[in-house]
């Protein structure tokens, strides 16, 4: 698993690591931006009627359907063209979008807005997922994705606080202005000097599972050729792989938190009564228990299970969802929060680990792409699903019950056709049917 050129491991690639780290802590930022400030103000800065919740929504689901379609373009890409030439794309595509939104004259201008931030996400964090599970080693795929979304979620977090602060110091276009140019800056330039493309790494992993396959050989699907058609390993992560199915679905389903969370979960506190920064710091809460968490749980997996932090965090997830609406005050909401967010660090890296496991390196990137193409897809489909529940009944509530229920039905899928993926715990039986 190891060539000269190619080292392989956190310790030996720690200086590109580090330099991914920081690259998705500010795609975080990126979308952080418009997580507190824009849905918090909808009505009184861009004009969106007030109990529009489908309206509301239209932006979540816009960013879902771009990102997944994105996510998809990405993955076949990076196999392609490369991972750091994505990347770059990625953040020219993202220039735009503060300018857009300090001119923003209605809620349209948002909406398209959002469109770019879905190109922008699809294609740098992507890049920057596959990119460090090239050059990290099997069995610190846990930790690799921890450390990846610890960083992308926890600059979420950070974002939505200091917009919040910035909005009240700057007014909320200028505020979002300033802070959304700083980002997009601040990435690009060390995009282009100081990152590596990391498709060497896979390409040299192919070869070495060829010559020495690994001791325990992952489960990878039967009867795929070594190098499949897009078509092909669309189909294995869609519907011909149980277990790559089950977990699609519920990448999919447990983006409803996030739309709802986007979406709804500040106007709700608004009409609760709660400030700008008192939402920025519960909806914050929910993001850096999510990020710090996942410092622990990604390495978790790699030690005692992919499969049950998978199917608890869908369920515990869908139990803080839940509970927001099962009390009042400051302190509640950020408790409900933070419980959510503890159920999303236990499934959130390990589901995409899951992913790594079981699908070769040669077309690894190809299923990433895919399996969050189903899961970024949940945006829109969340997005419309909870929109209609709160338009339909009138209060935002209903939408909170939606999600939770989802999460619990979608856990309930997972636990039925899943299984243990990590390589160690979970062997294949015939290695030398194995296609590496």
């Amino acid at each position: 698993m190891t060539d000269g050129a190619f080292p392989r491991g956190l310790r030996a690639n720690l200086s590109q690591v580090s330099h991914q780290l920081i690259q998705v802590m500010l795609v975080g930022f990126a979308i952080g931006m418009t997580r507190t400030v824009v849905p918090a103000l909808a009505e009184s800065e861009f004009g969106l009627e007030r109990g529009s919740f489908l309206l509301l929504a239209s932006f979540v689901v816009a960013f879902g359907v771009v990102k997944a379609v994105m996510n998809f373009v990405a993955g076949r890409w990076s196999e392609r063209i490369g991972r750091k030439r994505g990347l770059v794309w990625g953040w020219v595509v993202a220039l735009p979008i503060p300018v857009m939104i300090w001119y923003a004259s209605d809620w349209t201008w948002i909406v398209a807005a959002t469109v770019l931030l879905g190109v922008n996400q699809g294609l740098c964090w992507s890049m920057t997922q596959t990119a460090k599970l090239d050059i990290t080693k099997a069995e610190e795929r846990g930790l690799t994705m921890g450390l990846n979304e610890f960083s992308g979620y926890v600059g979420v977090a950070i974002a939505g606080i200091l917009t919040a602060y910035a909005a009240e110091w700057l007014s909320a276009r200028t505020g979002l202005l300033v802070f959304g140019m700083a980002v997009v800056l601040l990435a690009l330039v060390p995009t282009v000097v100081w990152v590596k493309d990391t498709l060497p790494w896979a390409k040299a992993e192919t070869a070495a599972h060829k010559a020495a396959p690994p001791k325990s050989l992952p489960r990878y699907p039967q009867g795929v050729s070594e190098h499949p058609t897009t078509g092909e390993v669309f189909a294995l992560m869609s519907w011909r792989d149980r277990r790559l199915f089950a977990i699609s679905q519920a990448g999919l389903v447990e983006k409803f938190v996030d739309a709802l969370v986007w979406a709804l979960f500040p106007v709700f506190l608004v009409t609760q009564g709660a400030t700008l920064t008192e939402v920025g710091w519960i909806v914050g809460t929910y993001g850096f228990v999510w990020g710090g968490s996942q410092l622990f749980t990604g390495r978790l997996s790699d030690h005692f299970s992919r499969f049950w932090p998978n199917v608890l965090g869908m369920w515990i997830c869908g139990a803080g969802v839940a509970m927001v609406v099962m009390g009042t005050g400051a302190l509640w909401w950020s408790v409900s929060a933070g419980v959510a967010g503890f159920g999303m660090a236990l499934l959130y890296p390990n589901l995409s680990a899951a992913v790594a496991d079981i699908t070769p390196p040669a077309w690894r990137g190809s299923a990433i792409g895919i399996y969050r193409f189903w899961r970024d897809l949940g945006y829109a489909i969340g997005a419309l699903g909870l929109g209609l529940a709160a338009s339909l009944t009138g209060a935002a509530e209903a939408a909170f019950w939606f999600v939770a229920i989802s999460m619990l039905v979608s856990g309930a899928v997972l636990f039925w056709l899943g299984e243990e993926t990590h390589p160690r715990l979970n062997p294949a039986e015939q290695p030398e049917t194995a296609h590496a």
